[in-house]
């Protein structure tokens, strides 16, 4: 039999675990960092900017050595020096961030990805405001120079494109079917051994292949689109506006003081047109 002592000693101890339990709920929370303005921003791990991309992706985002560096990494650093923190890299597939799962899940704070900005990416990703143009362009073997899509199409040529990319979009847009591959390092391999005849991918990957001598001697540039698209960071859906907004600031910031035309130039090899 339980007495009224021992029943109230029940319910206090009843409260005591509900209690050690509520704070340990609380202990999981997101951890927060200040914003030069004094606004909170929630960020996924202490003391870094948690970033999603998807290498290799030269000029924006490759690997040398232990170390992951381009245009992209740079400015996503500034972000980061903003909030006082430093920039921490997550590899994963691209699909993962295009279609805002590993923003979701919680796996990062922003996706840097030389990412377009599109109406169907917008149903599940918060955009930074633009801060690149997009380009894309054809490469071939030196000599078998492609200039058009529809000169890939009336010479039966096997075409390339990264998967889950813009420039898929418009190659079936035109009414081909490609072959995919998952990142941009797999779709050069095939182009260097012959599986496929022509490439279409975003003019600075291009660009930045062809600096290299041993890719140079052996392929060449084609025909560049101007799609009329920009790139963005990527945040998940109703992302913290504090975020966001400090990212805006960030490149705004460093369009007027000149850093974001530094880095243009370290990485894309010319001065933006416009910036």
């Amino acid at each position: 039999m339980i007495t009224g002592r021992r029943r109230r000693l029940a319910a206090i101890g009843g409260l005591v675990l509900a209690a050690t339990i509520a704070m340990a709920g609380c202990a999981k929370e997101k951890p927060t960092t200040e914003t030069p303005s004094g606004a909170q921003v929630s960020l996924v791990k202490a003391g870094a900017l948690t970033v999603c991309t998807s290498l290799p992706y030269p000029p924006f985002q490759e690997k040398q050595g232990d170390k992951v560096v381009g245009f992209d990494v740079d400015i996503v650093d500034l972000v980061a020096a903003k909030l006082s923190v430093k920039q921490d890299i997550v590899d994963i597939d691209f699909n993962q961030i295009k279609g805002g799962a590993a923003l979701e899940a919680g796996t990062c704070d922003l996706a840097a990805a030389g990412m377009t900005i599109t109406d169907e990416r917008k149903q599940n990703l918060t955009f930074s405001d633009p801060y690149f143009d997009e380009i894309i362009a054809f490469m071939t073997p030196k000599g078998k120079k492609v200039m058009t899509i529809e000169e890939v199409k009336s010479k039966g040529l096997k075409l390339g494109v990264q998967a889950a990319t813009t420039s898929l979009d418009y190659a079936t847009k035109a009414g081909l079917d490609p072959v995919q591959f998952n990142d941009a390092g797999k779709q050069l391999q095939a182009l260097q051994s012959g599986t496929v005849d022509v490439i279409l991918q975003d003019h600075p990957v291009i660009y930045d292949w062809l600096t290299k001598p041993e890719i140079e001697k052996d392929f060449e540039l084609g025909g560049m689109i101007k799609t009329g698209a920009q790139y963005g960071f990527g945040l998940k859906k109703n992302a913290d506006p504090n975020l966001v907004k400090i990212i805006n600031e960030t490149l705004a910031e460093a369009k007027k003081n000149g850093k974001y035309d530094e880095l243009y130039q370290k990485w894309i090899g010319e001065k933006p047109a416009t910036s």
